[in-house]
C-alpha cells in the first residue's frame, strides 16, 4: 500500500458524474497543499485542482464550475467531485501532496498516488 491511494474512477457517459477519493497515509505529517492531476494518453500530466491548508482552492480553467476539490475534517481523505463530464476529461487522475502553498505544478509534488482511470464516452 502506497502513501496515497486513489479510488472512484470508472466509465461514464457525457454529462455524468464521478467522485474520486484519495486516502492519505497516516505517516505523512506535513501537508502544505494537496491536489489532483490528470494525464491523458499521449499527453503531459496537468494540474486539475488544488486545496491548501486553509481550504482555499484553485482549478484549471477547463474544469471550473464542474469539478470540486475537498477534503474531510481529519485531513485523511482528499476528494474530487466531477460533474458534467466531457470526453476530453478522459484521463488517469492522480492525487498529490505538494510542498508549496498550492499544488499546481508537478515540480512541487512530494508524493504521488498511482492513479485511477476515468473514461467519458460521447
Amino acid at each position: 500500500q502506497g502513501d496515497l491511494m486513489e479510488s472512484g474512477g470508472g466509465s461514464v457517459e457525457t454529462g455524468g458524474s464521478l467522485r474520486l477519493s484519495c486516502a492519505i497515509s497516516k505517516y505523512i505529517n506535513r501537508i502544505p497543499s494537496m491536489g489532483w492531476f490528470r494525464q491523458a494518453s499521449g499527453k503531459e500530466r496537468e494540474a486539475v485542482a488544488s486545496i491548501d491548508k486553509s481550504g482555499r482552492t484553485r482549478y484549471q480553467d477547463s474544469v471550473k464550475g464542474r469539478f470540486t476539490i475537498s477534503r474531510d475534517n481529519t485531513g485523511d481523505t482528499l476528494y474530487l467531485e466531477m460533474d458534467s463530464l466531457k470526453p476530453e476529461d478522459t484521463a488517469t487522475y492522480i492525487c498529490a501532496i505538494c510542498g508549496d502553498d498550492y499544488c499546481v505544478s508537478r515540480y512541487a509534488v512530494h508524493y504521488w498516488g498511482s492513479g485511477t482511470q476515468v473514461t467519458v464516452s460521447s
